[in-house]
């Protein structure tokens, strides 16, 4: 009877143990589990007011509610941001469509899921420049009388009109060569008559406003920021006039159909729309969470909230509003010498998820 109850014991204990142990294992797997559905996602954006989606589903606390973490990694222009994907430095990126051809020429499985805006980019003249435009004509110029500015300048000021942009390859520099050169039919060389300055987005700012340029093609805030400081500078060029549906800030996901990237780029695309369309719908309820970001300490929030109502009727998300003018500005590239090839469009939109993230 003793060894009976011996034996029971033992029995119960190893019951105990085995049970102990697939506990532990169990435990061991949901922290594990916990801790890859918890790892950042690191987004590359560039601060500009098209990656202001970004900003609206952090400030609201949307990506956290979803199970999201989110690490933003700040970037000057499209070129820094194609390092950092060819490099796999991030996970998905928030800027300029146009960088995303070249990172997947060098193998990156880099897609757009969503669109961010159109018809970001504007060009705004000072100085001699703006007096010209308002001598001749109260509202934007036709292209062909651009042309005829142009000329008048370079006879009254003996020098070519100096335009800042960013660096060869982003998408101002391409948007604003293709106005030039497509547009307002300057014959090329540019240089016969424009001077493109490349720098990064807050140096173009910069000189516009300490006078080194004449124009700037710049996006919001800085057109705001702009007019408040200088009530005499006029636009040049509006995004529609630079080119109609312009492609402007876009949300892009590397491998988006891997296993691993699957659920949290469907989620994170379901909350950009979201937050696109409380930017296009209230745009003074957004500007606390994109002062937040974007000013620094410098921008006020009814400066802000005067960009974003400015731009608010160009915050889309649908991606196939884009393709024709990325397929058009990759082509001019091309023709710029700019890219030894191109790459087929189509390719970089994942249409099949942007179906998904509207249901």
């Amino acid at each position: 009877m003793s060894q009976q109850h011996t034996m029971n014991g033992r029995e119960k204990m190893k019951r105990f143990s085995l049970k102990a142990i697939l506990l532990c294992v169990f435990t061991v797997q949901i922290f594990a589990f916990s801790a890859r559905a918890a790892e950042p996602i690191r987004i590359g954006y560039i601060p500009v007011i098209g990656s202001s989606a970004l900003f609206v589903i952090d400030g609201k606390g949307w990506a956290h509610d979803a199970g999201l973490t989110l690490q933003p990694v700040r970037f000057t222009s499209g070129p820094q941001a194609l390092q950092a994907l060819v490099s796999g430095r991030i996970d998905a990126y928030v800027a300029g469509v146009l960088p995303l051809l070249q990172a997947r020429a060098h193998g990156v499985d880099v897609k757009v899921i969503t669109a961010a805006s159109v018809e970001e980019l504007e060009v705004i003249s000072r100085g001699a420049l703006a007096a010209l435009l308002t001598q001749n004509e109260e509202k934007t110029p036709a292209s062909a009388d651009i042309k005829t500015l142009f000329e008048t300048f370079k006879k009254q000021q003996s020098r070519n009109v100096r335009i800042a942009a960013q660096p060869p390859g982003s998408v101002p520099d391409t948007v604003l060569r293709y106005w030039l050169l497509q547009q307002v039919k300057i014959s090329p060389p540019l240089t016969n008559s424009v001077s493109v300055v490349g720098v990064d987005i807050d140096a173009a700012q910069q000189a516009f406003l300490a006078g080194a340029v004449d124009a700037a093609i710049l996006r919001e805030p800085a057109l705001t920021v702009i007019r408040n400081r200088l009530p005499e500078s006029k636009i040049l060029a509006t995004g529609h006039d630079l080119m109609p549906d312009q492609p402007g800030s876009v949300l892009a996901v590397v491998a988006p159909e891997d296993p691993a990237h699957r659920d949290w780029a469907l989620k994170l695309g379901q909350l950009f729309v979201r937050a696109t369309t409380f930017l296009s719908e209230h745009p003074e309820e957004a500007a606390p969470f994109v002062t937040k970001v974007l000013g620094g300490g410098l921008l006020s929030e009814s400066i802000m909230t005067q960009a974003l109502t400015h731009a608010s009727s160009h915050f889309i998300s649908d991606p196939q509003r884009i393709v024709k003018g990325v397929a058009e500005l990759q082509n001019f590239e091309a023709e710029q010498g700019l890219l030894r090839k191109t790459e087929p469009v189509d390719a970089l939109f994942d249409l099949d998820m942007w179906r998904q993230i509207q249901k």
